[in-house]
């Protein structure tokens, strides 16, 4: 299940992913927001990523005025790691190299069709693991510690 939340800049595209997601019979959970009335993006970015850390959604995806917002409360929450993205090269990195468990996508900076490429490739590329587990392991750390205590060189 796909965690999707927006503000009211990114309402507009959260609803084009929805679709893209319901032809596709993608299950996801839409956490709003539901019009396109101001509201503040850290609310929305917090309910998505508090979704995909407990477990409930397997991944989320985020949408402000330029993901950088929603994306960086997003990273707030304990277990996330979002990517905002512009193109569909760090997407997919992001989800090989990085685990990244969300992605946001700003609205006013790529338009509809870039934005579903960019998730359609997201959602298929896959954790490589490897050494890049040793290193999102080491970002776990600095997580829970602030520093990294094992590993590295």
């Amino acid at each position: 299940m796909i965690a999707l939340a927006s503000d009211h800049a990114g309402f507009p595209l959260k609803n084009a992913i929805a679709q893209y997601l319901t032809a596709r019979e993608i299950p996801f959970s839409d956490l709003g927001t539901h019009t396109g009335e101001r509201c503040d993006y850290p609310e929305y970015g917090l309910m998505a990523a508090t979704a995909v850390a407990s477990g409930r959604c397997e991944k989320g995806i985020l949408v402000c005025g330029t993901g950088v917002g929603i994306g960086i409360a997003a990273n707030k929450v304990k277990g996330i790691r979002c990517v905002t993205c512009t193109e569909p090269y760090s997407a997919v990195l992001s989800r090989k190299h990085n685990d990244a468990n969300m992605l946001s996508l700003g609205a006013r900076v790529v338009g509809e069709g870039l934005a579903l490429m960019i998730v359609e490739q997201w959602l298929a590329a896959d954790f490589e693991g490897g050494r890049h587990g040793q290193r999102v392991g080491l970002i776990t750390q600095i997580e829970q510690t602030g520093e990294i205590v094992s590993g590295g060189r």
